[in-house]
């Protein structure tokens, strides 16, 4: 009989966790709505706050793990020792945000609730050193769950839906796009939109904070 592989033990262990982290994701979703409820209702035409919610996927899970061994390989002596509860992010809540200013009044709405004013803060940097972050994670435990860590984003909606195309050809590319995703030109292209999606936004804002038309409609 041939011997089961870390790979084999870690997919069993997937469908173990399955449940609790789809009791994880329907607590953080439920509360982040909430939270955000009365931002929400009061938002103009233009601005936009957007909750998305997901589960990662056995193979998706197994490769992130992976990713954080030496050589992103699992040692076979050490299968035991791997586990997918060390994953801050199996079940996640991602809310987007435009503009900025909506990104920072959403953030600050969720940090005040009881359970994510206790989570370990993770932001993701920007490429450029002393930037602002790219985006704000938080990690931590929640009542439906003692062992899936849960995670909230919050981050620039522009960025987001260029994350979703960007982290399937360069952050997680499949087999055939290996080589794109390790060139250096592309790499830099990849930081060039991220710095001109800021950009955008924030002529975006001192535009119409400067718009007076918009400042009557506001007050």
């Amino acid at each position: 009989m041939a011997q089961r592989t870390v790979d084999d033990r870690l997919r069993e262990e997937y469908f173990l966790l399955l449940p609790e982290a789809r009791r994880v994701l329907e607590e953080l979703e439920v509360k982040v709505r909430h939270c955000l409820l009365p931002l929400s209702s009061q938002l103009d035409k233009y601005e936009r706050l957007v909750v998305t919610s997901r589960i990662k996927d056995c193979e998706s899970a197994l490769e992130a793990l992976r990713r954080r061994q030496e050589a992103a390989t699992f040692d076979p002596e050490l299968g035991d020792f791997y586990t997918l509860t060390s994953l801050n992010d199996l079940a996640g809540v991602r809310v987007l945000a435009f503009p900025k200013g909506r990104l920072t009044d959403a953030n600050a709405a969720l940090r005040v609730h009881p359970l994510f004013s206790s989570w370990t803060p993770d932001p993701v940097p920007a490429d450029t050193k002393g930037e602002e972050p790219l985006a704000l994670k938080y990690h931590g435990y929640c009542e439906a769950g003692t062992k899936i860590r849960g995670e909230l984003q919050v981050l620039p909606m522009l960025v987001g839906l260029f994350w979703e195309v960007e982290h399937s050809t360069i952050y997680k590319p499949s087999p055939q796009l290996k080589g794109v995703s390790q060139s250096l030109e592309m790499r830099q292209r990849n930081s060039e939109v991220l710095k001109a999606l800021k950009a955008f936004e924030e002529e975006f804002e001192r535009l119409v904070q400067r718009d007076p038309l918009r400042k009557n409609h506001s007050s």
